[in-house]
């Protein structure tokens, strides 16, 4: 689209005012609302910000910053303002004022990555496994009581949420975002949208939309959302398994019909840099202090760095299907993490891997779970991170995953990130009180 077909679409469908979205490095979605009569300053570029009141980006002294949006991300909200006036939406990278990227830009820190890929002959495609959980409201306020006791793939009337899934998988449709399939999740309350695969960087924005539209549809069923990664004790958490492929010529790279298990060396060498840089991009894919407790055995989340065709304990496994739908699926990504930053750090390792020929090993194909710790020890199978400040360790000496984003990106975020983990280490839980004020 151009200038033009927006202004003209914006008229046509009696669009008020335009959202210009973006992210802060924590993932967190932003944006400025401009009305009609701005528009064509919006499309642009000329709408000024203070980048200082966003986590992560610049000093006050360095405050003035410019949305630069991406005309092909427009697309109109399909629930109108009581007086009827609609509501479009552009998604925009950080300028600095002299026009040049902004280096604090999640989205533009993804590009630079594709363009990597790119340079190689590559691109890539992803589709995610987007989980959350539903919640009843009491009072205007969320809690964790949910409103079915269903499970996973049951229908109706024991799956309360599926009008509501409904709903939710229409108006991402109407945003222009492609739904492979929607189902309840394991948990009471839990629920997953599965996207059709797209390019990676279309695929980011839609995560971002995806999470905008499921709170507001739950919203307007008075239900609270949350991606949360693991909100209840004793039941699944929430991820968002990541299936990943490259294409070169428009041949899916990772497949070849005369290797063993189908699967190029090409394939293989970007499991081999996914595994081998897990420790370091995981406090990406898995940023919260509560992440971690979502990353246990014995709740379908990976904890082992290895990789397998079928079993689904490992941290890396490739699905059955072969020729153009050959994929790689990361289990270890979390709903919480910036999608930029996360793909951005996925795709890195992969090529890192395709550069240096890692070798990922042969596929572990038993329950991981259940091995002896001799038997990990002889497979080489080594863990995850256990907590967010271990991640934030290997994230530190990382010079992968300090290259792909960046000093201004790293710094900020491990600082943001220390400052969470301190605050949660010398918080006071219920379960200490519980476990201790009485017997000591």
């Amino acid at each position: 689209m151009d200038k033009r077909d927006i202004l003209e679409r914006a008229a046509a469908e009696r669009v008020k005012f335009l959202r210009l979205q973006f992210t802060d490095i924590l993932g967190v979605i932003k944006n400025v609302e401009v009305p009609d009569r701005q528009f064509a300053d919006a499309l642009d570029g000329r709408i000024m910000f203070d980048g200082s009141s966003i986590e992560g980006f610049v000093r006050i002294e360095e405050s003035d910053m410019y949305l630069s949006p991406d005309l092909d991300t427009f697309q109109i909200f399909p629930s109108t303002d009581p007086g009827g006036a609609r509501v479009g939406r552009l998604i925009c990278d950080i300028s600095n004022p002299d026009g040049s990227p902004f280096v604090g830009c999640p989205r533009t820190t993804l590009k630079r990555v594709i363009a990597m890929a790119e340079a190689r002959g590559f691109t890539m495609a992803a589709a995610p496994e987007t989980e959350f959980f539903l919640f009843l409201r009491r009072d205007g306020r969320p809690t964790t009581d949910t409103h079915d006791a269903a499970s996973y793939f049951d229908l109706a009337p024991v799956d309360l949420g599926e009008d509501v899934r409904r709903e939710i998988v229409l108006s991402l449709e109407q945003m222009g975002i492609q739904v492979e399939a929607a189902h309840h999740e394991v948990a009471p309350g839990q629920h997953e949208i599965d996207f059709h695969t797209n390019d990676v960087l279309a695929t980011a924005d839609n995560i971002g939309t995806c999470r905008f539209i499921v709170k507001n549809v739950a919203l307007r069923n008075n239900l609270h959302a949350t991606f949360m990664p693991k909100p209840i004790f004793g039941v699944n958490g929430s991820g968002m398994h990541t299936h990943q492929a490259l294409f070169r010529d428009g041949a899916n790279a990772f497949f070849d019909p005369d290797e063993e298990w189908q699967i190029s060396r090409t394939g293989l060498h970007y499991i081999g840099g996914l595994l081998r840089h897990a420790k370091g991009y995981c406090a990406i894919t898995n940023p919260l202090v509560n992440s971690y407790k979502r990353l246990v055995p014995g709740f379908e989340a990976p904890t082992a760095i290895a990789w397998s065709e079928r079993n689904r304990s490992p941290l890396v496994r490739v699905p059955a299907a072969r020729h153009h739908r050959t994929r790689i699926e990361l289990r270890m990504p979390d709903p919480a993490c910036n999608p930029y930053l996360a793909l951005a750090v996925m795709l890195r390792a992969g090529l890192s891997g395709i550069d240096e020929a890692i070798d990922p090993g042969p596929p572990v194909n038993k329950n991981i779970s259940r091995m002896s710790h001799r038997e990990r020890r002889h497979l080489r199978i080594d863990d995850l991170p256990a907590n967010l400040s271990e991640a934030l360790d290997e994230f530190e000496k990382s010079d992968l995953i300090r290259e792909t984003l960046g000093e201004h990106i790293v710094e900020h975020f491990l600082a943001a990130k220390r400052e969470e983990w301190d605050e949660y280490i010398r918080h006071v839980s219920p379960w200490e009180m519980n476990r201790y004020l009485g017997v000591y």
